[in-house]
């Protein structure tokens, strides 16, 4: 028994004209790079730190709660799991991974304290 073999012809590509074709954006990486460091990364207070801070009378400021998160993300882009924040008034453990204020001691009493389980350090001055 002879097989028999049907070919299609070829179609025409014909271009689709209601579809917008999309240009490359033309905005630099300066411009780009600048709107994301405007977005500082919000970090989280667990409820553990949060009474922590409220009994010890803990106070940060908005501006330097944006150079922790800075330098969280910055920790957390080098590998940094849980680090100690140093800051002028208060000594914080965060979380990078979980962006999250774990626990916040004063200053007198982070000075007679070992802190474990931590792979980073953060000091900040303000």
């Amino acid at each position: 028994m002879e097989k028999t073999f049907f070919h299609r012809s070829p179609q025409p590509i014909v271009p689709n004209k209601t579809k917008a074709i999309s240009k490359p954006s033309t905005s630099s990486f300066a411009s780009q790079l600048d709107k994301a460091v405007q977005h500082v990364p919000h970090i989280q207070i667990s409820k553990h730190a949060m009474v922590r801070m409220e009994q010890r009378g803990i106070s940060i400021s908005q501006q330097t709660w944006e150079k922790i998160g800075s330098k969280i993300n910055e920790a957390k882009s080098k590998g940094v799991g849980d680090s100690l924040v140093i800051l002028k008034d208060a000594a914080l453990i965060v979380s990078a991974k979980n962006k999250t204020v774990i626990t916040a001691l004063d200053r007198d009493e982070a000075h007679s304290q070992i802190f474990t389980n931590i792979n980073g350090t953060i000091l900040i001055d303000s």
